[in-house]
């Protein structure tokens, strides 16, 4: 099993590491199955897989349950979490962003005991909070780290300019960044584009981000690395159940959805001359961006589980690389 460094921290962990978020929450939710999800949280440890990735908001904390008690006797993985965000109605899903230290501080304490973890490895500020200075933020962060309630802190869905003014206050260990085909703003350059605010949306360009960690000894943590099931070729416009995130977002709307399949018609050609599937190319994309990348595909079934991580096996050549780079923007907007 492929390892990398997360961060500058001396730990290695998979390359590809496992999304949590929709065992609990945002797709398909009539499908959700608590022992199935467990299940293949459980092969995942088996197949060498140690790095989870969970949040308090997931379900308002249902998922920080569920992979509590998968990995229950499982010390020896790395376990990252998050705060920042608060959950004002689970059926709707609608949230906003709370990063007052005393709120972070609760969060931690909360995510600690849903875990059933004496210490959290990794913590990330889910979404930087417009009405808190973020070196307020990163400073009780901070804290934790001294309590011993926290190894490593870590950001989610931030510019160049964030991440650096958190650093100054205290190493950042790792950036969590939507990053795939079809979203690659932290790449900056030709890639950069102004992205919508919301509550779980980011506010601004990013610029090259991963550019920024590599430098600063940071990892990067794509989520959504297969366009939210997209990349994988496998889904069509009426797929998706009432409640699913999908369902309204713009890029999955049946004339984007049209439009965006000038990226996996290039994404297949490619997996045709390697006899691999579309996600397996699309998540060897993702990791040949650099040793510091450890993508997190999201999954609730063992199969899907195994198939992801075959990706590892996949090495493009340079000009296939190049023919994805090339591949045109994504219509719509992420949120």
């Amino acid at each position: 099993m492929t390892k990398r460094e997360l961060g500058s921290t001396g730990r290695e962990v998979t390359a590809l590491g496992l999304g949590c978020m929709g065992m609990s929450w945002g797709y398909n939710e009539s499908g959700r199955d608590d022992q199935e999800s467990e299940a293949a949280i459980l092969s995942a440890v088996d197949a060498g897989v140690d790095f989870f990735d969970t949040a308090r908001v997931y379900g308002d904390g249902h998922n920080e349950r569920l992979v509590g008690r998968a990995l229950a006797n499982h010390p020896e993985v790395v376990v990252a979490t998050k705060g920042g965000l608060i959950v004002d109605d689970l059926d709707a899903r609608t949230m906003h962003r709370d990063g007052s230290p005393e709120a972070l501080r609760r969060q931690i304490d909360e995510s600690l005991q849903n875990l059933g973890l004496d210490v959290l490895d990794l913590y990330y500020l889910h979404r930087v909070d417009p009405e808190v200075p973020l070196e307020e933020s990163w400073g009780a962060l901070a804290e934790a780290v001294e309590a011993g309630k926290v190894r490593w802190l870590g950001l989610s869905e931030v510019s160049v300019d964030q991440a650096q003014r958190a650093h100054d206050v205290h190493p950042v260990t790792a950036i969590q960044s939507e990053l795939s085909l079809w979203t690659r703003d932290a790449l900056g350059g030709r890639f950069s584009a102004e992205t919508a605010g919301s509550a779980g949306g980011a506010d601004q360009a990013s610029g090259d981000v991963v550019g920024w960690a590599r430098a600063h000894g940071a990892a990067i943590v794509p989520f959504a690395p297969l366009g939210r099931g997209f990349l994988t070729n496998t889904l069509r416009p009426g797929d998706f159940e009432e409640g699913d995130f999908r369902k309204t977002n713009p890029r999955f709307v049946p004339e984007a959805f049209e439009r965006n399949s000038t990226i996996t018609r290039t994404v297949e050609e490619i997996a045709r001359e390697h006899g691999a599937t579309a996600a397996q190319v699309s998540l060897a994309w993702v990791l040949g961006l650099g040793e510091h990348v450890i993508p997190i595909p999201g999954t609730r079934r063992s199969a899907h589980l195994a198939e992801n991580l075959a990706a590892m096996g996949v090495v493009l050549s340079p000009s296939e690389r190049n023919r994805l780079d090339d591949v045109p923007a994504a219509v719509g907007s992420r949120y």
